[in-house]
């Protein structure tokens, strides 16, 4: 009905020249509407005669009239639009899809079954439902909902419905088959199977429900165990923090004392070093005056002179002896540094091994433990070398054919086809490097490594401040130093880097369906690290580090 309601409104509605729906309609001065531009076209033909009509009731004007907008006609036509869109949507909801299970009786255009019924094995829609509810035999029928699969229901052999269920050989049968090769087997209605079953399922899904409910309960306390294990771990780093402040402090105290005696027993030594030191001076000073006195005396040719002068020379007055003299080694104070440096040594000693027994934990020796560590890193942009382009969230370096037009930075690699991680790297860490071809080096390296230059100072692994990972034509190779060391192990485009920075242990691992160690370094770090990626020249080469779940 609202379909012919809808087509009857469009025939009232609709131009008489393009049988459309009115566009932008005017009215003529006789009555009759137009879409403008119909209306204008029409009149145009007209124009030599001069002598303009109307196509419907042919009434004549001139001159050619005025054209007024028809505002409520127009609002009219919009709202037919509406009605009819969503009229013919509803209309078109109702027939099936190829997803949807079709009526079959329907003729034509099959509009979408409402209800399958498992004993007529026939799908209907809306309307042809009806006899079901109405006649009291269909009325007895089983209606579900719909399904595609009814004809599963007839048996294969003799097109006859499966109402048995042989449990002998668990499968639908129908009455035929039971008088032929299911003769004898253990066989009962479906109905009475399926309602077995459906007891069954129930207990199931009751056992299930509850394991749900137990394994929530596990979940939270689980969760209550995270709350109590970050709590405990805030406190203990707070508690001990604090300790170590007032230890901190404590040694500030005894440092300013230490400097405070130290000071105080300069002075005391220069002191008396310095007394001594002027007593010496004027015991030079008297000697010298004798010293010239005699020898004033010694050029006196006149014995009489010499022998009355002689006896009145000052007598020499008593010499400090240099045995007197109290001098030390020049290190003054070297059995307080020895003192200090003891106990700068056994206070090392104290807080590595009390803290690492309390770290410690095994390494990972399997995948899935590996990635309790694993990191997300990204690279840098500011270091990347001009001919390297980071993509996928700054995870992956692509060799470029030609130079990028990259803005100047401190940090950025200048020669060396490098780049590398904006994430520092302590504790325990663990990723994962993919890339299509060889000549990719994976590295570590302290910040503080060289950019510029062509020497070997910024290239990883001719230094002391990089470790890297070299996948060469055919093999793996490491390099620290200048020093290369060949790698066997099976060749792979993804590797693993495993880093303990306060066990100093870095580990490279080949990835195929297991791990592999290529090689472990152990050695001490004293900086945070950061990784790092080279790529050889050779545009479109790639390397990537991979997003880990």
């Amino acid at each position: 009905m609202a379909q012919k309601r809808v087509q009857v409104d469009r025939e009232t509605f609709s131009c008489s020249i393009c049988l459309d729906l009115l566009k932008d309609p005017v009215a003529t001065a006789c009555g009759h509407s137009y879409c403008r531009n119909c209306i204008k076209a029409h009149w145009d033909t007209e124009d030599l005669k001069k002598l303009y009509s109307c196509p419907q009731c042919r009434k004549t004007f001139t001159p050619r009239p005025d054209l007024l907008k028809n505002t409520m006609l127009a609002d009219l036509v919009e709202q037919l639009k509406k009605t009819g869109l969503q009229a013919a949507a509803a209309a078109d909801n109702c027939y099936a899809g190829p997803e949807d299970v079709a009526c079959d009786v329907c003729t034509g255009r099959r509009r979408k079954a409402f209800k399958s019924c498992l004993v007529c094995l026939v799908s209907y829609c809306e309307n042809h439902l009806q006899p079901h509810h109405d006649v009291p035999q269909l009325k007895k029928h089983k209606l579900v909902e719909p399904s595609n699969k009814l004809q599963e229901n007839i048996c294969s052999r003799h097109d006859e419905v499966m109402k048995i269920f042989c449990r002998t050989d668990q499968q639908c049968i129908c009455y035929l088959c039971l008088m032929d090769e299911h003769k004898g087997h253990d066989t009962v209605s479906a109905a009475a199977e399926s309602t077995e079953r459906q007891r069954e399922l129930e207990g199931n899904r009751l056992n299930i429900q509850q394991t749900i409910q137990d394994r929530e309960k596990d979940v939270k306390l689980l969760h209550q165990e995270v709350e109590a294990i970050n709590l405990s771990a805030d406190k203990t780093v707070e508690n001990s923090e604090k300790m170590f402040t007032e230890q901190i402090r404590l040694l500030e105290k005894r440092i300013s004392d230490m400097k405070q005696q130290v000071r105080s027993q300069q002075r005391s030594e220069v002191s008396r070093v310095k007394k001594l030191q002027e007593k010496l001076e004027q015991e030079i000073t008297e000697l010298k005056r004798n010293d010239a006195e005699l020898q004033k005396l010694s050029h006196t040719e006149d014995h009489n002179q010499f022998l009355l002068n002689y006896p009145s020379l000052p007598p020499l007055g008593e010499s400090t002896h240099s045995s007197s003299i109290n001098t030390r080694p020049l290190r003054y104070f070297e059995d307080l540094e020895a003192a200090v440096s003891q106990v700068k040594d056994e206070l090392q000693n104290v807080l590595r091994e009390k803290v690492d027994v309390l770290l410690f934990q095994p390494e990972p020796t399997t995948r899935a433990e590996f990635l309790k560590y694993s990191r997300e890193i990204t690279l840098d942009p500011n270091t990347a070398q001009a001919y390297l382009v980071l993509s996928a969230g700054n995870r992956k370096a692509t060799f470029m054919k030609d130079k990028q037009c990259y803005s100047s930075h401190p940090e950025r690699f200048s020669n060396d086809y490098q780049v590398l991680s904006r994430e520092s790297l302590a504790g325990r860490c663990y990723w994962e490097v993919k890339w299509k071809k060889v000549g990719v080096h994976v590295a570590v390296a302290y910040k503080d490594i060289s950019r510029k230059g062509s020497g070997d100072e910024s290239l990883f692994g001719y230094n002391e401040n990089s470790w890297v990972l070299c996948r060469e034509l055919s093999s793996f190779a490491f390099m620290f130093n200048k020093i290369k060391t060949p790698i066997s192990g099976p060749m792979t485009s993804r590797v693993g880097v495993y880093l303990d920075h306060i066990a100093g242990i870095l580990s490279f691992y080949s990835i195929t369906e297991t791990m592999t160690l290529l090689h472990r370094v152990q050695t001490t770090f004293t900086q945070p690290l950061y990784a790092g990626l080279m790529l050889y020249y050779s545009p479109g080469n790639t390397a990537e580090f991979c997003k880990l779940k």
